[in-house]
């Protein structure tokens, strides 16, 4: 492609190379950088979904079926997506509100540098922390004879379990996901923090509002898509955890992913089929969390440009 450019009165033209980019069948060559990405989608996302759709409907002499589908009706499948979905719920909340003021205070809070430095390397560490090592931790330091419950029994006169703590119950699990949901919050409303621009508080305040008002009716609105975001990414990643409740309770405690896990690989339990259809509810109730979190992320983005 050239470009023609008018030079002088006499109407004397210079022709001049423009940018050219490569070809490569009809496109760029910067295409077959996402091979690898899409090599990777269809290898572990889209495949095993269709397998899944496939097993769901299927019983075990390979003839289609819906009786899988029909048996999540049953009340100790509800009673387990009831529990998971409520689990994540309370999980993501806590996450969501204790990281969104841990992010004021280091962002926003006049803070040192190297305190917002220090934080969001550990939140980096620490949201990908997880499984046993995470569930030993919480054992350790908030079982009955954990360092911290001794503490408090020896030093302090108090006795934890005594007063109805217990790390192995429905707050314990959602205390121990709490490690890994606030600084997954903190990394990832910190865009939305930094989107405040000083011009609207400024704006607001030679207008005549208090930092109150500057709060509730400019900056909430603001962060209102991004957190609401957070937190639909917060319920999912608490969704699909396995590892650390099953390391800190054991399979007693029926999270989906526990039941699912029976399905496929337990001794007595063992109807896979009913574990794809399981597999294929989380997987359906993931899809509508993750458009949910891109829509209200779409939103937010308009704000931060």
């Amino acid at each position: 492609m050239t470009d023609v450019q008018a030079t002088g009165d006499a109407g004397d033209f210079a022709v001049t190379a423009g940018p050219t980019r490569p070809r490569f069948g009809g496109t760029g060559w910067n295409w077959l950088g996402l091979l690898p990405f899409l090599l990777f989608v269809a290898l572990f996302l889209v495949l095993p979904v269709l397998y899944l759709v496939n097993g769901a409907f299927q019983n075990a002499e390979g003839q289609y079926t819906l009786e899988n589908i029909l048996a999540l009706g049953s009340d100790n499948i509800v009673a387990s997506y009831s529990l998971s979905i409520r689990l994540s719920l309370v999980s993501a909340a806590l996450g969501a509100i204790a990281g969104l003021l841990v992010a004021y205070a280091v962002i926003l809070g006049g803070l040192p540098g190297w305190v917002r430095h220090a934080f969001t390397t550990f939140s980096g560490v620490a949201s990908n922390f997880a499984g046993v090592p995470l569930a030993f931790a919480f054992i350790a330091t908030l079982g009955r004879l954990g360092l911290v419950t001794l503490i408090f029994r020896d030093v302090f006169g108090i006795n934890l379990y005594a007063a109805g703590f217990n790390l192995f119950s429905f707050w314990g699990l959602a205390l121990t996901y709490l490690y890994f949901q606030l600084p997954l919050m903190l990394l990832v409303v910190t865009p939305a923090m930094e989107g405040l621009k000083g011009e609207w508080r400024e704006a607001a305040e030679s207008l005549g509002a208090s930092r109150a008002q500057y709060w509730r009716r400019v900056a909430l609105p603001v962060l209102t898509p991004s957190v609401l975001g957070c937190f639909l990414l917060l319920f999912a990643n608490a969704f699909g955890t396995l590892a650390t409740v099953i390391a800190l309770t054991g399979s007693s405690y029926s999270v989906v992913p526990i039941m699912l896990y029976n399905q496929i690989r337990g001794n007595v339990l063992y109807n896979p089929n009913l574990g794809y259809a399981l597999a294929l509810g989380m997987v359906v109730i993931m899809a509508v969390t993750n458009l949910l979190y891109l829509f209200l992320r779409s939103r937010a983005e308009r704000w931060q440009k």
